[in-house]
């Protein structure tokens, strides 16, 4: 079972959003990547949630590289080695593990290919489990429709990125959840920067002291611009973009409760 993001999967059409340069596409279960070959990190992941369905399916999978790439173009296992870098998945591993047991084992597994790794900080804390639970906030929210989302994350790809190992390593990284609201489609952004823990001037990867991971809920056409990605009608259905939904163009999260989604 190979079949990809599904663009048709909430009652609007939504298209896997798309960056300007060039990608390799890899299409996976229920979730597709979009794979920079120049920065060996993805640009675009975009994954279908069904809620309803979810399995609770044990944690099996190995890190390993999609042979449908060049092993050039994939930040591999070099890249993790020794030192306090994490392997992130930016699809998670629980999200297309739903419906049939085996085909939900099979999409859990298939997240552990490194085009959907990206590398951040170790060390939890606060800020960090909030990004984690930010999905599973906004499917408790779809409850009162049909629990279906559709996440799009990765990291964004800037030039200031510092360099390490052959690739540069992200200092942000985005998230844009849609759902069918009441209204029709709805969507939210966020925006996670984890510059404080990141300094490669003497091959450390967490910074002395331990920073802070932030998260912010962001305006998703601001994710755009920063990322360089096309987020179709996402930008349309932001509920940040109505004036009564939030104070200022950007709200740093401390807490789940800080989350508006409508």
């Amino acid at each position: 079972m190979t079949d990809g993001y599904d663009p048709a999967f909430l009652d609007a059409e939504v298209p896997l959003p798309r960056p300007a340069g060039s990608v390799v596409e890899l299409p996976y279960p229920r979730f597709s990547v979009l794979l920079d070959p120049s920065r060996r990190l993805a640009s675009v992941t975009g994954v279908n949630i069904d809620g309803a369905r979810l399995r609770d399916v044990l944690r099996s999978g190995d890190w390993r590289l999609d042979p449908r790439a060049d092993a050039e173009q994939q930040a591999g296992p070099d890249v993790y080695a020794r030192n306090d870098l994490d392997r992130g998945h930016l699809v998670r591993r629980r999200d297309p593990g739903w419906g049939d047991l085996e085909d939900a084992r099979e999409a859990t597994e298939a997240t552990f290919f490194y085009p959907n790794a990206a590398p951040q900080a170790a060390g939890f804390n606060q800020s960090k489990e909030l990004w984690l639970g930010l999905e599973d906030h906004v499917l408790s929210y779809a409850e009162s429709t049909d629990q279906r989302v559709s996440v799009f994350t990765a990291p964004v790809l800037g030039s200031e990125d510092p360099a390490y190992r052959g690739i540069r390593i992200p200092l942000r990284f985005w998230k844009v959840a849609a759902w069918n609201g009441p209204a029709g489609l709805a969507a939210t952004g966020f925006l996670l920067d984890q510059s404080e823990l990141v300094d490669v001037s003497e091959g450390a990867l967490a910074a002395p002291p331990l920073g802070a991971f932030r998260t912010f809920q962001v305006p998703i056409v601001d994710i755009a611009d920063a990322a360089g990605v096309d987020l179709g009608p996402l930008v349309g259905a932001d509920v940040m973009a109505a004036p009564a939904a939030r104070p200022g163009p950007w709200r740093e999260l401390d807490s789940l409760e800080d989350v508006r989604l409508r």
